[in-house]
């Protein structure tokens, strides 16, 4: 029965059908399975606990933690998030130096990572039914149509996340020794760093989005009575610039050595002016290496082809 079942298959879909078959099979038992998982009934024990913390905080009326926004995405955290510790940290410090600050980043970036994979293999699969299965289909033919795109849909948040951390941090790093002035400028009028820190998330908002946020968490975090080292750290971990964990390191020292911080911050602001100089001059440097290959290909051709093309019709033309 099985024999003929895959002789079956094979003349159907060609020499890769058995394989079709078995994934087509596995896509639609996992596309059934996830109805099943999201529509299943709640445990009575997450909802009795559930309960009782919604007691003692209309009880205490404090809030003691973030409420979950997505109470499904974490009744499967388990499938959603790594069991490694190290590598649960790394994609949520990824994640954060991306801008995505929720709670539900890491499960949200897996379920992407999942739905995506899942959805262009089975659509992948389906255009590899309707218009590429036949007698003349190879492997490499099935696995490109069937395999590549759900290949692409794994790997899509991860590169998008990737774009994001890069683009991020060179905003961050394009706006600190602006953001530098400015605070310099606040505290030598007389400004607290609190104050001038507040001042800062404000005034960069139009130029600098991504740091203005940084800033107005730092700010808040302060307001809420989180030792200014502790936050400051923090913030350089969120950013992953080397510029600011400097001048956080350059700030701590200032408190614990009990300095003037408009002189350090004058230091500092200046050294940062340099290095976006120097950075600019390195780009300037690295342009006409860069231009080389261009300016050969577009130039060398239609130079060649001025210079030698009389010659040659001349030459054929001798020889006719």
């Amino acid at each position: 029965m099985l024999s003929q079942l895959n002789v079956l298959l094979v003349d159907l879909l060609g020499p890769a059908g058995p394989l079709i078959a078995v994934a087509g099979l596995g896509l639609l038992l996992m596309l059934a399975a996830i109805p099943l998982m999201i529509g299943s009934k709640p445990d009575p024990l997450d909802r009795l606990a559930h309960d009782a913390r919604a007691r003692v905080e209309k009880e205490t009326r404090a809030v003691l933690r973030e409420k979950n926004k997505n109470e499904k995405l974490n009744r499967y955290a388990q499938f959603l998030e790594p069991q490694d510790a190290k590598e649960l940290s790394d994609v949520r410090l990824k994640l954060l130096q991306a801008g995505y600050r929720s709670k539900e980043a890491v499960q949200v970036y897996y379920f992407l990572q999942f739905a995506l994979a899942i959805g262009l293999l089975g659509a992948g699969l389906v255009y590899y039914m309707l218009f590429i299965s036949g007698d003349a289909a190879t492997m490499q033919q099935t696995i490109m149509y069937v395999l590549g795109p759900g290949v692409v849909g794994y790997m899509a948040p991860k590169y998008w996340v990737t774009r994001r951390v890069e683009e991020r941090t060179q905003e961050i790093q394009d706006g600190f020794p602006d953001a530098l002035d400015m605070m310099l400028v606040c505290v030598e009028a007389g400004q607290s760093m609190d104050q001038s820190i507040v001042r800062l998330a404000r005034e960069l908002r139009p130029s600098y989005p991504n740091l203005a946020d940084e800033f107005q968490l730092v700010s808040y975090e302060m307001k809420a009575g989180k030792d200014r080292s502790s936050v400051l750290n923090d913030m350089s971990e969120r950013c992953g610039v080397q510029d600011v964990s400097s001048f956080v390191s350059v700030l701590n020292q200032s408190a614990t050595f009990g300095t003037s911080v408009a002189d350090a911050l004058r230091v500092y602001a200046s050294e940062m002016r340099d290095k976006r100089v120097m950075r600019a001059e390195e780009k300037a440097n690295k342009l006409p290496t860069k231009m080389t290959l261009t300016t050969m290909m577009l130039t060398v051709p239609p130079l060649l082809i001025i210079l030698v093309g009389p010659s040659v019709v001349g030459i054929m033309s001798l020889g006719q």
